[in-house]
Order: C-alpha cells, then sequence, then structure tokens
C-alpha cells in the first residue's frame, strides 16, 4: 500500500514539473536562436539548406507537372 502512495505521489510530482516547464519551451524563437549562430554552425548550416531544398523541390515539381500536361493531352488525342 505504501509503495503504491508514493508512485502515485512521484507521478503526480513529475507531471507537475511537467506542466511547469511545458509553458516555458512554447516560448522559445528557434528561428531567432538559429540566426544568431555563426554562418559554419551545423544546425545553421542544416537550417538554410532545408529552405533551399524546399524551393528546389517546389521548383522541381512545377517542372514535372509542366512536362506531364502535354504528355496526357497527347495520350487522349491518339486515344480518340
Amino acid at each position: 500500500m505504501k509503495k503504491a502512495l508514493i508512485a502515485v505521489g512521484a507521478i503526480a510530482g513529475v507531471a507537475l514539473l511537467a506542466r511547469r516547464f511545458a509553458g516555458r519551451c512554447g516560448g522559445i524563437d528557434f528561428e531567432q536562436m538559429i540566426e544568431r549562430m555563426p554562418d559554419k554552425a551545423p544546425p545553421k548550416w542544416m537550417f538554410t539548406n532545408i529552405s533551399a531544398i524546399r524551393a528546389n523541390t517546389e521548383r522541381i515539381l512545377e517542372l514535372v507537372e509542366a512536362e506531364r500536361t502535354p504528355d496526357t493531352h497527347e495520350q487522349m488525342h491518339a486515344a480518340v
């Protein structure tokens, strides 16, 4: 019985600490932290490269869609 009471108390204590520190974590601005890093810092390099990769991916998808559109029209006309 005492072990169960101690376990419940420990779980409640951990839950209270987690709730208290969870509010502070929401106020962290990761973008601002990365901007303050030196240019050669790996997290900053990764963050800027992810943005560049997304932009390149969007351009590639636009090119692929542009290439697909004429092919589908040609296939439709050939089938008719």
